[in-house]
């Protein structure tokens, strides 16, 4: 149900123009008020007197189709970016992909327990008594993208710079995966450990929309500092072996770095400058 209100009152009506006021009963984030939404803009656009539609719910309804109708495109411009500045570092065309999937997939994840804590009431009364709102606001889902894409894609950043050494020194994908994780590992759980207390905390404030933010981003890093790098990230290196470091002629040529083949198992560095020392 929803109530309209329009006062025959001259601070309500004024040079032939009339304010009405519509009051949904459902938060107008929420698929019933969103409804709601549409039909009020529907009957004011098609009646025979041109009306526009104001207020919070008309503004939050902009709001989301202005910033969420490139959020697709947006996501793949900073993937492709991505892709390109980690295939030049890494010297490989597979650890970039690995990274940009893996850090879609860890804010898949905390999107997932937003939507699970604060849509459907999955122990937000955990979170200082909170009530699920059964929406999310409308920006929360942007900035914990923005934070967690850079913040795990830093921690990706650590682990494989140091793997890629390993590899160019020892020649072994396995060697570089356990020295790897052994020398980071420590290192980006402590990191990430510190970052979600740090939220934790912030969860306490009674606003709820600051609850929100701090339950995504906490939820995130740990789900992105245990699940992701410190299983699935060591585990698809040692799966995948030399085609880790696969970087065809044309694509090295196209970053301006030298092309790596996975038949060839990169020489140790010792070993290059004996052998350069010989010669």
């Amino acid at each position: 149900m929803r109530m309209a209100i329009a006062p025959n009152d001259p601070a309500w009506r004024r040079d032939g123009s009339a304010l009405i006021t519509v009051i949904p009963t459902t938060d107008v984030n929420s698929g019933t008020g969103k409804t709601t939404l549409a039909r009020v803009r529907q009957i004011a656009h098609t009646g025979p007197v041109q009306a526009r539609i104001g207020g919070d719910a008309a503004s939050s309804a902009d709001f989301v189709a202005a910033v969420y109708g490139n959020f697709p495109l947006m996501i793949a411009l900073i993937a492709i970016v991505t892709f390109l500045l980690l295939a030049r570092a890494f010297r490989s065309l597979v650890l970039p992909l690995k990274a940009v999937v893996l850090n879609v997939l860890s804010v898949g994840g905390a999107w997932g327990i937003l939507s699970l804590v604060w849509q459907h009431g999955y122990g937000s009364n955990l979170i200082g008594g909170a009530v699920a709102t059964g929406s999310i606001t409308a920006w929360v889902p942007l900035m914990v993208f923005a934070f967690l894409f850079g913040l795990s894609m830093d921690y990706e950043v650590f682990i494989m710079a140091r793997m890629r050494e390993e590899y160019d020194r020892t020649g072994s994908t396995d060697d570089a995966v356990i020295e790897g994780i052994g020398r980071t590992g420590r290192l980006v759980t402590c990191a990430a450990l510190i970052l979600t207390l740090a939220f934790v905390s912030m969860a306490s404030a009674p606003v709820t929309e600051i609850k929100m933010l701090a339950t995504g981003l906490a939820a995130g890093i740990l789900l992105d500092a245990t699940v992701i790098r410190a299983l699935l990230v060591p585990a698809l290196v040692s799966l995948m072996g030399r085609w880790n470091w696969w970087l065809p002629t044309l694509p090295a040529r196209f970053l301006r770095i030298a092309p790596s083949h996975p038949h060839h198992e990169a020489l140790p560095v010792a070993a290059t400058l004996a052998h350069e020392e010989l010669d």
